[in-house]
């Protein structure tokens, strides 16, 4: 099953391209003054409207009905009630949507549809809006909508005043992928365009372009390996171990190259990284930064930098806003989230006891191993260590069912977060002892 995403991540970046010559076009409109404001939002919902119904075609419609209720909802109570409600009406959508999901793959015993799982994966990154636009506006942030809608406004003012919620929501260049842009940051860059010429870097572009083209190449190679060698199923003891590390590595240069494009889109229409932020506006923050990724020893860093944008958006959501075991809820509600497969469930609660550990690991580390040739071989170690526990936690995702978790756990594999757990326990015990 792990390789489902796979398989739908490239047509994702099929349509992913597609969109580039309209981000352009928008970019280029934009830098006109014969392009007002309104004009701009009404591009990018109509953009975001027909690359959902092309991407996914009548299954669209499940994103359609979570941004309108987002938007009434919106309109309909006061700002310390939104994001509760919204929260509750978003996840509770999308958790049922993901049933379909297990209903097709576990009682049916069917493979479901692209499409469909094109529309789950923009359900998620729609919650990660919807959420963050009514902590945007419980938070003062943003200025909360009138909640008077028996005005005396006609219906088309209404609309034009929930606009900017709707184009935010579905705008085309992060429907289907891409850093969750904040409301204020897309606010910014709808409204701040200026005469001076289009907003993006042809040799940004260039860098980018080659990049992907690297690490599509990459991916043909490691595509081989995988096929070409046994599976988890057929694997025998130590062969277990690069079977896992080569299958991991094909599922991460996946996300990379995926992410880098969804990126460059962002960029293409003015969203990008390389363009000044507003006073006491979120940061953009890429999703890829491939070099830490593959060089830390850490795996508490490796989280925070793993998806950066959805890492901030969890520790926003979830991780500040919880009184006990914050890292737990943190990891619970992200294998909520991402569908709560047997797989997902055991992947992230393994990763909290990982990070867990990896604080004091480092921590006792740090106080005891004083000279540079034992931090050099520390460093090594760790780094190899980290490395496989991350592959082993996300085989365990991205297999999602119980039949590829036997496999998994069967394996040696399961030595590397043992060994983890073990040191948890045992440092865990020393830290007690000496409060």
């Amino acid at each position: 099953m792990g390789w489902l995403r796979l398989f739908f991540l490239h047509p994702v970046s099929l349509y992913q391209g597609t969109a580039f010559p309209f981000a352009l076009l928008f970019n280029c409109l934009c830098s006109t003054d014969s392009f007002p404001t309104r004009a701009r939002h009404l591009f990018l919902l109509a953009g975001g409207g027909a690359l959902a119904l092309a991407a996914m075609g009548s299954f669209a419609v499940l994103v359609f009905i979570p941004a309108l209720g987002t938007v009434v909802l919106i309109y309909s109570l006061g700002p310390q009630e939104v994001h509760r409600w919204a929260f509750l009406f978003q996840m509770s959508w999308q958790t049922l949507c993901h049933l379909g999901l297990h209903y097709t793959e576990y009682y049916l015993q069917e493979p479901p549809s692209t499409r469909f799982c094109i529309t789950l994966s923009s359900l998620m990154l729609l919650t990660q809006r919807v959420t963050s636009l009514s902590l945007d506006i419980c938070e003062g942030k943003v200025e909360a909508a009138s909640r008077d809608i028996r005005s005396r406004s006609s219906l088309s003012e209404h609309l034009c005043r929930a606009l900017p919620y709707f184009s935010y929501l579905l705008f085309f260049p992060g429907l289907l992928g891409g850093p969750l842009c904040s409301f204020q940051r897309f606010q910014a860059c709808v409204q701040g365009f200026s005469s001076v010429g289009p907003r993006y870097s042809f040799w940004a572009f260039t860098w980018k372009g080659l990049q992907i083209l690297g690490l599509e190449c990459l991916m043909v190679v490691m595509r081989w390996v995988v096929s070409a060698g046994a599976g988890l199923a057929d694997c025998r003891q130590l062969q277990c171990i690069y079977v896992m590390w080569s299958t991991a590595g094909l599922f991460k240069l996946t996300y990379y190259s995926h992410w880098l494009l969804d990126d460059s889109l962002l960029c293409a229409a003015g969203f990008g990284s390389e363009f000044g932020e507003s006073p006491g506006e979120e940061g953009y923050l890429p999703d890829a930064d491939i070099w830490m990724l593959e060089t830390t020893h850490r795996i508490s860093l490796f989280t925070r930098k793993w998806n950066q944008s959805t890492a901030r958006w969890l520790r926003r959501l979830i991780f500040q806003q919880g009184r006990a075991w914050p890292l737990l809820q943190t990891f619970a509600f992200s294998a909520w989230w991402h569908g709560l497969h047997p797989g997902q469930v055991f992947g992230f609660l393994c990763w909290a006891v990982m990070v867990k550990a990896d604080y004091l690991i480092h921590t006792f580390a740090n106080l005891f191993i004083r000279s540079w040739p034992m931090r050099l071989l520390y460093r090594t170690l760790t780094w190899a260590h980290t490395q496989l526990i991350i592959a082993y936690i996300m085989l365990a995702v991205e297999g999602r069912s119980l039949s590829s978790l036997w496999l998994l756990c069967n394996s040696y594999n399961s030595v590397f977060p043992m060994v983890y757990c073990i040191l948890l326990f045992l440092l865990a015990k020393r830290k007690h002892k000496v409060n």
